[in-house]
């Protein structure tokens, strides 16, 4: 899908169906949800403030871990000289082609002494920095982290995927031990683990990147993996532990307990607005979103029904009387008084899949009870009004856990174990999903894999698995079973 044609798109009346254009679906849902939107700026987007509050609850989520793990926030400028960021050169090779450069300043469009790179990423001015205020052993671990947005110049853009703005964390760490350093990558790699499962309900493959798949400057890469509805791979988030590399580059030393100099061991590690798109493509339908409760910025939807004034006034009556309830258990709900017809606001907030909607009529009120409509089996029910709070709350718990188990069935479903590269050539003509084989660990024999299948990546593997069998290229002694996706 061509950037162009995204940015020049109206709002379409109806949602593309998944089966037909997942592309195209996955636009529409974003846009006519109001999670996103372009912002006339080739490339930028717009997060509106329904996608918004999704990223806010991820980074909620996150921040209280890694603050109750001892890491602090910090703010680091977005402009980077290039003398700065060059200093690396490896880090600058693989970024090279996506930073941009700002030359110009003022209304006269004086030239800069040195251009200034718009933040790609934030290891150089972070490394730079953090040096001045580390100078023992005792200024170790400094864990530090920042919430902001980064600029990469990528030509093709999708909203949430891939834009030229983006909206993440980068953490980055320095300590005085290798293992200290291997453990911290590690430890995020769990968190992110968590966010992905215990609260966007996705599952994952967790590991490490081949070599060829490594952040750039990086002594291993551990990557978080999923498989979205159309089949295809997307990396959610990645902890890179660096060794020595940064801090060579940047003087980031300390003195040990033998009073000697040493070089600090560092980490780095990000997730970002992508994954607002995951929770589009790893669980939406024909008819739209479907929002993890845990991350929903609406849990309940109540939709009152009425006819005149006076059977209004009785709902609203009867909703006042219970709705309390819904806030004392922390739910998240909202009563549609808008002036549409229900069946209008049916489809409005099926569309934004909000979890569970709460149908309320004059009936149902004389009943005392209100019509639970369920979002993922669309079930409806109904339900007395005392103890609603509690009610809603164990059903909202059970719909995070129907909708993981709803992912998994499905990454399960298109998930494959081959041994060929024949095999695994014919199967991407064809299909998609994960493809788990056995592979030397030789860089050549993943590059073709990479060009006979058709762009199929190695996205992780289980670096304690000893597997038996022969590499599915070469026929040498299998190094590790690894998992192969097209993606994102």
């Amino acid at each position: 899908m061509k950037e162009t044609v995204e940015e020049q798109q109206d709002f379409v009346k109806d949602i593309h169906k998944m089966s037909e254009d997942f592309d195209r679906w996955y636009t529409d849902v974003v846009r006519k949800a109001e999670m996103a939107d372009w912002s006339g700026v080739r490339g930028m987007m717009v997060v509106r403030p329904y996608g918004w509050a999704m990223w806010e609850a991820i980074q909620r989520a996150f921040d209280d871990m890694i603050k109750e793990s001892g890491h602090e926030n910090w703010a680091f400028p977005l402009l980077i000289s290039r003398s700065l960021l060059v200093k690396e050169a490896e880090h600058i090779e693989g970024f090279g082609p996506e930073v941009a450069w700002v030359t110009k300043a003022g209304a006269d469009m004086e030239e800069l002494e040195e251009p200034l790179a718009v933040r790609p990423t934030s290891e150089t001015i972070i490394g730079n920095t953090i040096r001045r205020y580390i100078q023992s052993h005792r200024d170790l671990p400094k864990l530090t982290n920042q919430w902001n947005s980064v600029v990469r110049w990528e030509m093709r853009s999708r909203l949430f995927l891939r834009s030229r703005e983006f909206w993440w964390q980068e953490g980055h760490t320095f300590h005085s031990s290798a293992q200290e350093a291997i453990a911290e990558a590690d430890l995020i790699l769990s968190y992110y683990r968590s966010i992905a499962e215990d609260w966007l309900a996705v599952p994952v493959l967790v590991g490490p990147k081949s070599p060829a798949e490594t952040f750039p400057g990086a002594v291993h890469t551990l990557t978080l993996e999923a498989l979205m509805r159309d089949g295809l791979a997307l990396q959610m988030g990645t902890s890179h532990y660096f060794g020595q590399n940064f801090a060579r580059a940047y003087d980031i030393s300390f003195s040990n307990q033998s009073n000697e100099r040493e070089l600090c061991y560092s980490t780095s590690w990000g997730i970002t607005t992508r994954m607002v798109g995951a929770i589009v493509m790893a669980h939406g339908d024909d008819s739209g979103l479907i929002v993890p409760p845990r991350v929903a910025p609406v849990q309940v939807v109540v939709v009152p029904i009425f006819r005149d004034a006076d059977s209004r006034a009785k709902v609203e009556s009867f909703i006042a009387s219970w709705s309390p309830e819904l806030k004392a258990a922390g739910i998240r709900f909202r009563v549609d008084w808008r002036d549409e017809r229900p069946g209008d606001k049916y489809a409005h907030w099926e569309l934004k899949g909000v979890p569970l909607r709460l149908n309320v009529g004059g009936r149902d009120a004389d009943a005392q009870q209100v019509e639970l409509v369920d979002r993922l089996s669309r079930e409806k029910r109904p339900v007395p009004i005392a103890g609603i709070g509690r009610t809603l709350a164990s059903e909202l718990d059970g719909f995070q856990k129907r909708l993981y188990e709803r992912a998994l069935a499905f990454q399960r479903a298109n998930t494959y174990e081959l041994s060929s590269l024949a095999e695994v050539v014919a199967h991407f003509k064809d299909k998609v999903g994960f493809v788990w084989a056995t592979w030397c660990g030789d860089a050549e024999c993943e590059a073709r894999v990479k060009a006979e299948a058709g762009g199929v990546t190695i996205r992780t593997y289980d670096p304690q698995e000893q597997p038996a069998g022969k590499c599915l290229v070469c026929g040498k002694p299998a190094a590790h079973r690894v998992a192969f996706a097209k993606a994102y």
